[in-house]
């Protein structure tokens, strides 16, 4: 597949798909999506105590990388679609809950998170050796909530025609996630040199680079929903691995550092954004990778819709205030100038809905508002990526 570009041709058939793939998205994807969400939360209510079940809710709030996920579920086949979404939205919001229930305080942070995101990797590997262990965590944290996440996720995933064949691959992934989301914790240089382990994948990126692509979630999206295809090679598996790890990840978590620069610093979490030399090495850093997470995108079978999600997903970042704000515009504006000619279309989609959520009451207000907000929570409610930078 040709490269986005600027002939008139490309445009007019990317607009094209841009169009098919948005309007396939909110009538048969965003409904399912809003039911999958009335679950949890429905479930997250029936948390005994008080304190998880807010951390809970707080943590189904992060919508947008929940519906993101579920972008993938756009370009399967129908048969398969239910599933899919199931998986990913369960996927998704069992990081988000793991990732939340891991910036709390504890006297063991890097085991505590490395407890809770074994989590993940149960929910893709039941029979792996961790998965009991991870099965029994989840019961102690919260009795049913966490547990029934992993489960939907795992008996959805394994209805897929070709979820044997990317099994392993995706259990990689979640191994990176895990990996990533302790060592961001523990002592300085711990992750960087862990990154540095990653061996021929990583080679020609940065450390940071490599640690932001392994706490994004986006190669186990990916998977899931090509595991939604009889026909999956495992060249087609190879393929999707090399492209999401590092470059799209990496394109992902960074973008997801961008906004969140400014509250990282306040709360002291890590922003792999600022490993970056300088403010001009971070612009031309992100601007590689969005012209190469693009190219790597088109080079995939079925390459035209992951050329979309991954601008959508890029879009859906620089269509936040934060990404605007002075310090940061000048890294937004080389990203969307590699973004193609679907980034001015998308970035005005994503503002308009983020104007739209401002100006409704939030999705479950009155479930929590008879909860006292416990004080470990002060500062968790506003995060809104993958991780601390994914």
């Amino acid at each position: 597949m040709r490269e986005p570009g600027g002939h008139r041709d490309d445009r007019l058939s990317l607009a094209g798909a841009f169009v098919w793939a948005a309007l396939h998205y909110w009538l048969t994807v965003f409904p399912r999506v809003a039911l999958e969400l009335r679950h949890w939360r429905g479930s997250a209510t029936r948390i005994a105590d008080p304190s998880l079940r807010q951390l809970a809710l707080l943590s189904l709030a992060k919508r947008g990388n929940i519906e993101g996920a579920a972008a993938f579920a756009t370009f399967v086949p129908w048969r398969a679609r239910r599933s899919v979404i199931r998986a990913l939205v369960a996927f998704q919001a069992s990081y988000n809950y793991a990732d939340t229930l891991a910036e709390q305080p504890s006297d063991d942070p890097v085991g505590n998170a490395r407890h809770l995101h074994l989590a993940l990797l149960a929910a893709l590997d039941p029979s792996g050796s961790s998965a009991d262990d991870a099965q029994r965590m989840a019961e102690r944290v919260d009795g049913d909530y966490l547990a029934e996440m992993i489960a939907a996720c795992e008996t959805a995933s394994w209805q897929l025609p070709s979820y044997r064949a990317v099994a392993a691959t995706a259990c990689r992934a979640a191994e990176r996630i895990v990996a990533f989301q302790s060592l961001s914790l523990g002592q300085a240089g711990e992750l960087e040199s862990w990154a540095g382990s990653q061996g021929p994948a990583s080679a020609g990126f940065a450390w940071w680079e490599v640690a932001a692509a392994a706490g994004s979630s986006l190669p186990v999206h990916a998977l899931i929903a090509a595991a939604a295809s009889p026909e999956l090679s495992a060249q087609d598996v190879a393929a999707i691995e090399t492209a999401y790890f590092p470059r799209i990840g990496a394109l992902h978590s960074l973008l997801d550092s961008l906004v969140d620069e400014e509250e990282d610093a306040a709360t002291g979490q890590l922003g792999l954004l600022g490993c970056y030399p300088s403010r001009q090495d971070a612009s031309d850093g992100l601007q590689e990778l969005a012209a190469g997470s693009l190219k790597a995108a088109c080079e995939l079978p079925s390459g035209a819709d992951h050329a979309l999600v991954v601008t959508a997903m890029a879009c859906s970042y620089l269509a936040a205030p934060e990404a605007w704000a002075g310090g940061v515009d000048v890294v937004t504006r080389q990203v969307r100038a590699s973004l193609g000619p679907l980034a001015r279309p998308m970035l005005v989609v994503f503002k308009l809905r983020r104007l739209a959520n401002r100006s409704r009451p939030a999705p479950f207000a009155a479930a929590v508002a008879d909860q006292a907000r416990p004080a470990a929570v002060v500062g968790a409610e506003t995060r809104g990526g993958d991780a601390r930078a994914a």
